[in-house]
């Protein structure tokens, strides 16, 4: 159906009318498409209108709009003029004109009477849709704002309201003169007045008058739709545009970030005292009184204030974050109470107690320890859980009693003064548990679940894929904890010394090996995530601002609470073997104890384990992004990298001699690569993650089976650090020869070879790995390494490069390079040359296609430095 606002009638035009007062009228008209069937004999009695479109000038020309109408079933006539079609309003057909420009004459004069005017996107657009042509009486250019409802504020030139009015019509949008829940999209021009301030509270988008002019140039896209996200973002009021911001109380780094982010937020920030600003953001924490005497325009506004804004995308309403001076409500009763001047009241004293003792308990029973031990909160190597000699997190002494205990119960009993060394620790299990669990509690309520929320203000600030990144297995840790807690909580309520400790931990053992491995293996994941979204995501950043800063946090930030589930374990193990020292041993729970200690211990060995693989899938996909072409089939679950090594190759056959290689060695297979000459782009992920380009290129992926030999060449002055691989392909026959040189310091060659012979034995079963090692001489295999780095070496590589590229580009059958190897390997077979070795044979077939080159040179008369030459000379004499 039509928009409300294009059927008023002609009286009712106004500008900024509301169309609300016909929706009775549209409501009946609507019925009658929509229930044919209750009009019938009505429509039997009316005759029949048919639309017919009228192409005005330029509109007849186009090719796109004349299938569109025949797709549609609509019959059109093309005109020059409007004089042509003579009385429009034929009883027998309802005309359409199809104007391509709402500026010229033409448009103006059928505007002026009253004809119904699209523009040709229009047509494509029901063409496209297989809808009939939409009934407006106003002039309907585009679809760009179909079913957007625009409302209007601060614009004091009636010119300029004007126009934008008349664009958003053009392009199907319905304009409402009041705001309310229906308006979708509030165009500002200040940042004042009531509809202002409710578009912020309903979280409507509040939108430049650029955004207007923008989509109207974009008015031709057939497919563009101005409330696109990625479109309307960048038009969006920024949430302290016209305001001018000082800061008092805060450190120079912070103030320093808070003065970039000002700018990013379309405001400008001043020096404090200056008359021009609008806000002052104080940090309540250290400021009491202010230098000076504000103004009364001036807002004088807490830092959250500041954040919240940039949270929401909208300035906050400033009323709920006016600075006032901040004393506790219990502190203003002590000092009260402190005050009294009548000590004989015994009463009051009571009360004063009663108070002091209170605020002394809400202090020690905070979830969250001390600051004074920093070095202990992040003690713990996150490369081994097993090392389980950290101190246990506690945030209480061993002197204090938990709330939980101290509250009576039905089954409590009356405990004595002095309890026994177990009592002691199994307390402190039990306040370490119930802080632990409030921790997590605090993770979830305050800041996973109001991102996870739906209709936030400003939209979404993460990603759903970011959000399971950062908290993973959270809850179901929380879930398994809240249970030990209970069970622990019980148990000291109805403590015994025969009441058994270890059987809580074994219920749950299972529990813990199924949550903790998630969490744990990823948790650098989640810090590297939290860091990236901080410092690309400003509304991210505002957010941790906001909820770091209040007292449930402890003033820690989010990456420091999280770390929490990964010091849990090792101090349960601690806490574990301290009880058992003080439990006697004709006690049950000391054996139980030992089976819960193992239990953990198992638990956390299953993490390291899973920790180890899940860094080896991880460095094999690093693999994969940095060597381009590499085989997708490289990625397994069985596979993992088992060491690098940088070389150079010593031979012409994988790649150019004297190109740098690098050798990927996995459990079973081989991935060689050589560096690229060219780097091309970086790759970047969905998440907006920029990945460095690929630097090397793929050669080959060798499975360690083809792999028959390992040379091990001898150390002579013309040959250093220098090895080979005898290799089958299984499309060859013969066995080819790999030679390298390593780059590195780093394995020793020794160390390196023994660590491929023996993956290469456990990959095809066999016990012997040191059999695959055979020492050879440099010169039984022509390898030497002398001239590798010497520059008459690097011309003679750039030369050959080059002339590649020259036979490339004048070659028109360009011979492989293994088509040719297999026609040399026939021609000398023909030759009735007797049998060989396979290392002979792969020497003589590649002496021969450097002889048979040297040769072509000559006769081919080709000009080439005399040292190379020489160099060609001298390997056919030596053979």
């Amino acid at each position: 159906m039509a928009d409300n606002s294009t059927l008023m009638s002609e009286t009712g035009r106004s500008l900024l009318a509301d169309s609300s007062v016909l929706d009775s009228k549209i409501i009946e008209n609507s019925k009658e498409n929509i229930f044919p069937g209750s009009v019938l004999d009505v429509e039997e009695e009316m005759p029949q209108i048919e639309t017919r479109v009228v192409l005005v000038q330029e509109a007849g020309k186009r090719e796109e709009l004349l299938k569109a109408l025949e797709e549609i079933k609509v019959p059109y006539i093309k005109m020059d003029t409007i004089e042509e079609l003579g009385d429009s309003d034929s009883p027998e057909f309802e005309t359409v004109f199809v104007v391509t420009d709402f500026q010229d004459s033409i448009f103006n004069n059928l505007y002026k009477a009253d004809c119904r005017v699209v523009g040709p996107p229009v047509v494509l657009h029901c063409a496209r849709k297989g809808e009939p042509l939409p009934f407006s009486c106003r002039p309907l250019y585009c679809a760009s704002m179909l079913n957007l409802v625009l409302c209007f504020t601060g614009f004091r030139k009636k010119d300029e309201l004007v126009k934008l009015v008349t664009l958003v019509h053009h392009m199907g949008g319905i304009i409402r003169r009041d705001f309310s829940s229906k308006v979708t999209h509030l165009v500002a021009n200040s940042t004042q007045g009531d509809k202002f301030r409710i578009a912020v509270s309903l979280g409507t988008p509040i939108m430049k008058a650029e955004w207007i002019y923008k989509a109207w140039e974009k008015r031709n896209e057939i497919d563009f739709c101005a409330a696109d996200d990625d479109f309307r973002n960048q038009f969006k009021v920024p949430p302290f545009q016209d305001c001018m911001l000082s800061f008092l109380g805060f450190s120079d780094e912070e103030k320093t970030n808070m003065e970039e982010m000002t700018e990013m937020q379309g405001g400008h920030y001043l020096p404090v005292g200056d008359e021009r600003c609008t806000h002052l953001v104080v940090e309540e924490n250290t400021v009491k009184d202010l230098p000076f005497e504000p103004l009364k325009k001036l807002y004088i506004v807490k830092q959250e204030w500041f954040w919240g804004s940039i949270q929401m995308d909208a300035r906050a309403g400033e009323s709920m974050y006016l600075f006032e001076k901040s004393e506790s409500p219990g502190l203003k009763k002590s000092v009260s109470l402190l005050s009294l001047n009548t000590p004989n009241s015994n009463r009051k004293r009571r009360r004063l107690k009663e108070t002091l003792a209170q605020l002394t308990r809400e202090t020690d029973m905070s979830p969250f320890p001390p600051r004074k031990r920093p070095s202990a909160e992040h003690s713990l190597s996150i490369g081994s859980l097993l090392d389980i000699s950290n101190t246990p997190e506690s945030s209480t002494t061993n002197g204090e009693t938990p709330k939980s205990c101290a509250r009576p119960s039905k089954n409590s009993t009356p405990l004595p003064l002095k309890q026994s060394a177990r009592w002691q620790v199994a307390k402190e299990l039990y306040q370490t548990e119930s802080n632990y669990v409030d921790i997590l509690t605090t993770i979830i309520q305050l800041f996973q679940v109001p991102l996870e929320k739906e209709g936030q203000l400003g939209g979404p600030i993460l990603a759903q894929e970011e959000i399971k990144t950062i908290f993973g297995s959270i809850p179901d840790i929380l879930d398994v904890h809240t249970k030990i807690k209970e069970d622990l909580e019980d148990l000291m309520m109805n403590w015994t010394e025969s009441r058994s400790i270890g059987d809580i931990i074994l219920r749950y053992s299972k529990d813990l090996l199924k949550t903790y491995p998630p969490f744990v293996n990823f948790f650098e994941m989640s810090k590297e995530t939290i860091t990236r979204c901080e410092k690309q995501k400003p509304r991210f950043h505002a957010f941790l601002k906001i909820n770091q800063a209040k007292p449930e946090c402890g003033r820690q930030s989010l990456a420091e609470l999280l770390i929490r589930p990964v010091q849990r374990l090792p101090s349960v193990a601690l806490l574990l073997n301290d009880l058992k020292k003080h439990t006697a041993e004709e006690n049950p729970d000391k054996v139980t104890l030992e089976r819960a200690i193992e239990s953990l211990k198992e638990v956390m060995t299953h993490i390291n384990e899973d920790k180890r693989k899940t860094e080896a899938q991880r460095q094999i996909f690093d693999v994969v992004y940095e060597v381009d072409g590499c085989p997708a089939n490289l990625l397994s679950s069985h596979r993992s990298l088992v060491q690098r090594l940088e070389t150079v190759a010593l031979g012409d056959d994988l790649c150019d001699r004297g190109e740098q290689v690098t050798l990927f060695l996995f459990n079973d297979c081989l991935e060689i690569a050589r560096k690229r000459h060219k780097v091309i782009g970086a790759f970047k992920s969905p998440h907006g993650h920029t990945r460095p380009p690929a630097c090397l290129k793929h050669v080959v992926l060798m499975p360690l089976s083809q792999i028959k030999k390992v040379l091990d060449i001898r150390e002579t002055e013309d040959c250093h650090k220098a090895f080979a691989l005898v290799v089958r392909p299984p499309t060859e026959q013969n066995n080819k020869l790999l030679s390298f040189q390593m780059t590195a310091e780093e394995p020793p060659k020794e160390d390196w070879l023994k660590t491929l012979c023996r993956h290469v034995a456990n990959t095809i079963c066999k016990a012997d790995a040191e059999n695959l090692i055979y020492t050879v001489d440099p010169d039984s295999i022509e390898v030497n390494t002398k001239d590798m780095d010497s520059t008459l070496s690097r011309a003679s590589r750039a030369i050959k490069k080059t002339s590649k590229k020259v036979t490339r580009a004048f070659s028109f059958t360009k011979t492989p390079k293994r088509a040719l190897r297999r026609a040399l390997m026939t021609h000398s077979t023909t030759e009735g040359r007797s049998p060989c070795s396979t290392n002979e044979s792969f020497i003589g077939s590649r002496l021969t296609s450097t002889s048979s080159l040297a040769d072509n040179v000559h006769e081919c008369g080709v000009q080439t430095p005399n040292s190379v030459v020489k160099i060609s000379v001298k390997v056919v004499r030596r053979h």
